[in-house]
C-alpha cells in the first residue's frame, strides 16, 4: 500500500507520490542504458563555460586522492534504503561502472570529512575540498514558484513561518513574532508550543503576499532561500554559513538577497529602506532571478551532476583501467540526451 502522506496534493511543494513513481520505475533499468550516454555528456560539459565554472565550484579535489576501504561500490549501494538521498545519488552514479566507489554521507553535513566525500551540505569558510556538493534531497529543498504578483502589490511587511528548535531561531521569533510591520512565528510540532509565537502554517502562496521573506539557516541551509529568490519577493538573511548544489556561498549580500546582522537587529530598517526605495528592491529581486536561472536547465543539470562523479572518480584513480580497455571494445556512436525520467 502507497504511504498516504505521498499521495496528498500540496502545490507549495513538489510532489514526492511523482519524484518516487518515477525513480521507483527507473530503477530495474539496467546501467549499461546510461553508460552508453556518458561520453556524449561529458563532451558537451567541456564545452560550457558555464558547466566548468560550477564543476570546480561543486567539486575541488583539483589533485588524486586515494578513498578508504569504507567506501562502497554501487552494487553495495544498492542495499541502502531507498529514500530520497539515494535516489538522488544512485540516478547519476549508474553512469559508471558498477565497481566504482565512493564515500558518501546522507543528511544535514555541517562539517568537513576527512576523505573526499559526497554530500549535500557543507561549510562556506575553511578548506572545504573533501565536502564533494551533489544535488541530494532535492524533491525537499529544490522548489522553485511562478509568483504571479508584483512586488509593489505586496505587503510591506516581512513574514517568516518554520520550525524553532535552534537558538538563533528562537531568539529571532521571540522577537519580532508581535512587531507591527512582521508576521513571523514559529511552527514546531514538538517543544515549546504553547508559546505566544507559535503561530498557524502558512502556504507559498500566502507568504507570497508579502515584500519581505525572512530566510534562517536551520540544522544547515534555509530551505526557503530558493523558492524566495524565484519569487517577487526579496529575501532578507543573513551572511550564511553552509551551502549546497544552489551555491549559497556565491550569494553576493545586498545583490543576490538582502543581508541582515547576525542577531537580526537591523530588520526594521531593513523593511523601511526597501519599502521606501522599490527599485532598489526590483535590482536585487531581478539579480536573484538570473541566479536561479541557473538550475532550470535540466540538460545542463544533468551533465553537472554526471561530470562531478567523473571528475571524483578520476581523481580516486578508478578510471584509469576503464580507458585502458582495448579501443575494440568501446563503442562509437552518437547518442540522444537522456530523457528527464532517468534522473533529471
Amino acid at each position: 500500500m502507497l504511504n498516504r502522506r505521498y499521495l496528498r496534493i500540496d502545490a507549495d511543494r513538489n510532489s514526492k507520490f511523482t519524484y518516487y513513481m518515477r525513480n521507483v520505475l527507473s530503477y530495474p533499468l539496467p546501467g549499461v542504458l546510461f553508460r552508453r550516454h556518458r561520453d556524449s555528456l561529458l563532451e558537451r560539459g567541456k564545452a560550457d563555460a558555464e558547466v566548468q565554472e560550477r564543476l570546480h565550484y561543486y567539486n575541488r579535489c583539483d589533485t588524486a586522492f586515494r578513498l578508504g576501504s569504507e567506501a562502497d561500490t554501487l552494487d553495495a549501494f544498492r542495499k541502502a534504503k531507498k529514500k530520497t538521498y539515494f535516489f538522488d545519488l544512485y540516478g547519476w552514479w549508474r553512469y559508471f561502472r558498477p565497481e566504482c566507489r565512493s564515500a558518501y554521507l546522507f543528511g544535514d553535513i555541517t562539517h568537513v570529512p576527512p576523505q573526499p566525500t559526497l554530500v549535500k551540505s557543507r561549510p562556506i569558510d575553511g578548506d572545504n575540498r573533501n565536502s564533494v556538493l551533489m544535488n541530494l534531497n532535492k524533491v525537499r529543498h529544490f522548489v522553485f514558484v511562478n509568483d504571479k504578483v508584483p512586488f509593489e502589490a505586496k505587503k510591506s511587511m516581512a513574514v517568516w513561518r518554520g520550525k524553532a528548535y535552534g537558538e538563533h531561531r528562537k531568539a529571532f521569533v521571540k522577537r519580532f513574532y508581535d512587531h507591527p510591520l512582521c508576521n513571523i512565528g514559529q511552527t514546531n510540532t514538538k517543544f515549546e508550543m504553547d508559546v505566544p509565537w507559535q503561530k498557524g502554517r502558512m502556504t507559498l502562496k500566502e507568504q507570497l503576499q508579502y515584500k519581505f521573506i525572512v530566510s534562517i539557516e536551520g540544522n544547515d541551509v534555509a530551505s526557503n532561500l530558493k523558492w524566495i529568490m524565484s519569487s517577487n519577493s526579496l529575501a532578507f538573511m543573513a551572511r550564511p554559513k553552509y551551502e549546497t548544489w544552489f551555491m549559497e556561498g556565491s550569494l553576493l549580500p545586498d545583490y543576490h538577497y538582502v543581508l541582515l546582522k547576525d542577531d537580526y537587529s537591523d530588520l526594521e530598517e531593513k523593511i523601511a529602506y526597501y519599502s521606501e526605495h522599490p527599485e532598489k528592491a526590483k535590482a536585487i529581486i531581478a539579480n536573484a532571478h538570473r541566479h536561479v536561472a541557473r538550475f532550470r536547465d535540466s540538460e545542463r543539470e544533468a551533465i553537472l551532476s554526471v561530470s562531478v562523479l567523473e571528475k571524483y572518480f578520476e581523481r580516486s584513480g578508478q578510471l584509469e583501467a576503464e580507458r585502458q580497455r582495448p579501443r575494440a571494445q568501446k563503442r562509437r556512436r552518437t547518442v540522444r540526451p537522456v530523457p528527464a525520467l532517468f534522473g533529471v
